[in-house]
């Protein structure tokens, strides 16, 4: 089950959450194999500013440049049982896509489908087809099949010399950090919520103990990696703390995981993506089961991931041989920090 498929029905009484991981596996590639060849304005990008694995994709598509390619859907925070939607745009209506429910384009070209309707996904313009919904694959179909749509300086998010590092620590974060904290939050049994806990909390002690010694996860500059961390990271206090019961401690009494944490906001391209109140209101609306009440927490502060980290001691280049991607777009600005 998905976190995105239904309201309200996360939990399953005695059983461990196990996410579907059964994703739409067609690629937008250079040469076009599975159909859909990699071409600016074809696509758009259909992702919610609240959702995790959607943000993903909205940061790489910043660091990358890929604005002008791929254009910018914005579901709301708080979808119903069928569906995504778009809330956030006048009369609820994609105003490229034309189309009030994500689910129009899932349905589009398969009129049976049946798994969750999960953000990010893109669609094809011109036939309103969902193309695919992979996020692990799409953004690193970002960093290799779209790199002729890069901008000049993009920095390489996925380099060759250290994919196999990187890979295994994302294989790490995701099974224990990035999936972990939903097999805290929707465990169906004491005992399956005590053993994502156990290894959530053991993981982000390596995680802190890897991040003492150095600047960025894996090599000297930002990858793939620090994308997906920092996507759990950022919500931690502020959803995954209590909403999902990881308790032991916050992220802002892990030293190096909370500096580690400031420094990649403050870096353009990721805190400029993030709208607390909108990554609020998904959890504590959506959730009707851990949340029968749907009240939103108003806390905790978030003023102190503009303060000092020190990071920058530990050496690195954030972009390499890159540069930083320029402001963010007006018409893509979050909410202001509050």
């Amino acid at each position: 089950m998905s976190e995105n498929d239904r309201l309200g029905s996360y939990v399953e009484s005695g059983k461990e959450f196990t996410r579907d991981m059964r994703y739409i596996a067609t690629r937008i590639t250079r040469d076009g194999r599975d159909g859909y060849p990699v071409a600016a304005g074809r696509y758009r990008l259909v992702a919610a500013r609240a959702c995790p694995w959607a943000n993903r994709a909205i940061i790489v598509r910043r660091l990358l440049g890929l604005e002008d390619a791929l254009s910018l859907g914005l579901c709301g925070p708080v979808h119903d049982a069928r569906s995504w939607t778009f809330d956030l745009d006048p009369g609820g209506v994609d105003p490229v896509l034309g189309i009030k429910r994500l689910q129009q384009a899932y349905f589009a070209r398969f009129p049976d489908y049946e798994r969750g309707i999960t953000v990010p996904a893109i669609v094809e313009i011109s036939s309103g087809k969902v193309v695919t919904n992979d996020f692990p694959q799409m953004t690193l179909d970002f960093s290799g099949e779209w790199s002729e749509l890069h901008r000049t300086g993009a920095p390489d998010l996925y380099p060759s010399q250290h994919r196999d590092e990187i890979d295994e620590v994302m294989e790490l974060v995701f099974r224990d950090v990035n999936n972990g904290v939903y097999r805290c939050g929707f465990a169906g049994s004491q005992e399956a919520y005590e053993a994502a806990y156990d290894r959530l909390f053991s993981r982000l002690d390596w995680l802190s103990d890897r991040l003492e010694r150095q600047r960025y996860l894996v090599g000297e500059t930002i990858t793939e990696a620090d994308v997906r961390l920092f996507t759990t990271l950022i919500r931690f206090d502020a959803v995954y703390h209590g909403h999902f019961k990881c308790n032991e401690r916050k992220l802002t009494e892990y030293p190096v995981l909370w500096a580690y944490t400031k420094d990649l906001f403050q870096t353009p391209g990721f805190g400029d993506t993030i709208d607390f109140g909108q990554i609020k209101d998904h959890y504590y609306i959506v959730h009707t089961d851990i949340n029968p009440t749907r009240i939103v927490p108003k806390g905790p502060s978030i003023a102190g991931l503009l303060g000092s980290h020190h990071r920058a001691e530990l050496g690195g280049r954030p972009f390499g041989d890159g540069t930083a991607p320029p402001p963010v777009r007006a018409s893509e600005a979050p909410s202001p920090l509050r």
